[in-house]
């Protein structure tokens, strides 16, 4: 079993009960799913940045991504609806809770002037969104491989019907919050 994991059913599931005063188990929020998007806007003129940012994504994950293609057509983006514009992963399960190990243990302090994430990227619904400006902080990368160096966002979704209720959730997991 995962030590996130484990730590969320032995101690935040007590911890949230108490403070939040929760009838049920089931009332808890919990985390549903992490999503990794990237970007490749510029995958239009040249395939093979998209099969870089894919090959980099799988390193990062472990999982197969997808690749994501335009809604619709943006002329002056020069995109036409249905060309390949980026790819994302979805993780669920214990991948889930070790990307997220992952990323608060090791990731996250390696960010160059880091104070802490913002607490206002909450969408009101309760799930999470964090910008990083660099794939090159992930130990799984090489830099001497990097075609080009691309951001990403990770989007983090959970069961919480507010964003107080998903920030509770968050810190107690650690997520470094800016105060």
């Amino acid at each position: 079993m995962n030590r996130l994991k484990e730590k969320y059913t032995k101690e935040i599931i007590p911890n949230l009960m108490k403070k939040d005063n929760y009838k049920t188990v089931m009332e808890i929020p919990k985390i549903e799913k992490i999503v990794i998007n990237m970007g490749v806007g510029d995958a239009t003129t040249n395939s093979k940045l998209l099969e870089a940012a894919v090959r980099d994504l799988e390193l990062i994950t472990g999982a197969k991504p997808v690749i994501t293609k335009a809604k619709k057509s943006i002329a002056g983006f020069k995109i036409r609806e249905g060309n390949p514009i980026g790819c994302k992963v979805t993780l669920r399960g214990d991948a889930m809770y070790t990307f997220l190990e992952k990323l608060i243990r090791i990731i996250l302090p390696r960010v160059r002037d880091f104070r802490g994430v913002s607490p206002k990227a909450f969408d009101g619904r309760g799930n999470y969104s964090l910008g990083l400006t660099e794939q090159l902080i992930f130990p799984e990368i090489v830099y001497d491989d990097v075609v080009k160096v691309r951001g990403m966002d990770i989007v983090i979704v959970t069961t919480a019907n507010t964003d107080e209720e998903a920030l509770h959730l968050l810190t107690e997991i650690g997520i470094p919050f800016r105060k």
